[in-house]
């Protein structure tokens, strides 16, 4: 079922450049934000704001980004295992792995874009549970051709273009081709949708792929894309300190304010 990912409504323009101010009453495209729960083999994981679209892609992405999967292979996707799919409105999707998942544990309070572990000491959890990427595995991306990925993946943003409110993330491969682009209301939430749809497509770990993403690179960004296996991250804004670790702890390749062909390398440095 197809969901409703935008909202028309109207607005008031209020235009005070000139020396009389003016309103005017207009109609604006806002984009939709809702709950969703995520659950591991029935177990509620998470509840995360999301943008309806791409659910399945997000909540497996999520469950293997969290490592809550235990590599376990993933045997179905589907809406509200255990009740109407209907009577929860598409609001919970279960990840199903035959029993094979470890007994999660489950995030209580709502997810965000500003949520994830944080601290040194989850970097040292990281490296127990993900080793480092090994060079001669993960494909050298040209900077020449990275610096150009930003413009090239704007246009598959749709939602964007007309509601200018959504965060995107998109997988690139050392030509530069775009084949994945994903946009939510969550930066996290878009880059869980394009590791989810890799998961699903059996092309994990992806060591040819880089990884875009939209906003600041946050720890959990890099966490992401280091479970995910990619070997390139490229942000249009700054990295925290935090995200910049992480990338050197992981051996990722990790570049920020990539925008109008210039970007800034911060690891390796």
């Amino acid at each position: 079922m197809a969901r409703k990912r935008s909202d028309k409504v109207l607005v008031v323009e209020i235009d005070a450049s000139g020396t009389d101010v003016s309103q005017r009453r207009t109609p604006d495209e806002l984009v939709v934000e809702e709950p969703m729960t995520i659950q591991l083999d029935g177990h509620v994981v998470a509840t995360t704001m999301r943008t309806p679209g791409n659910d399945y892609e997000l909540a497996v992405g999520f469950c293997h980004g969290d490592g809550l999967l235990g590599g376990a292979p993933v045997t179905g996707v589907r809406y509200c295992a255990n009740g109407s799919a209907l009577a929860s409105e598409f609001n919970v999707v279960t990840v199903e792995t035959s029993g094979r998942a470890p007994v999660p544990t489950p995030r209580l309070s709502t997810t965000s874009s500003s949520c994830g572990l944080c601290g040194t000491e989850n970097i040292d959890e990281l490296t127990r549970r993900l080793q480092p990427l090994l060079a001669d595995r993960v494909v050298d991306m040209d900077p020449a051709v990275v610096v150009g990925i930003p413009s090239r993946m704007f246009a598959d943003q749709p939602l964007f273009a007309s509601t200018g409110a959504v965060h995107a993330a998109a997988v690139f491969d050392a030509d530069g081709v775009v084949s994945m682009v994903r946009e939510d209301v969550g930066r996290h939430n878009a880059v869980d949708k394009v590791v989810g749809a890799l998961l699903l497509e059996k092309r994990l770990p992806a060591h040819e792929l880089g990884l875009f993403v939209s906003g600041r690179a946050s720890f959990e960004m890099v966490q992401k894309a280091w479970a995910a296996g990619f070997g390139t991250v490229v942000s249009v804004s700054a990295p925290t300190s935090l995200a910049v670790q992480t990338a050197h702890r992981a051996g990722i390749t990790l570049y920020g304010f990539a925008r109008d062909r210039r970007m800034v390398r911060y690891a390796p440095n």
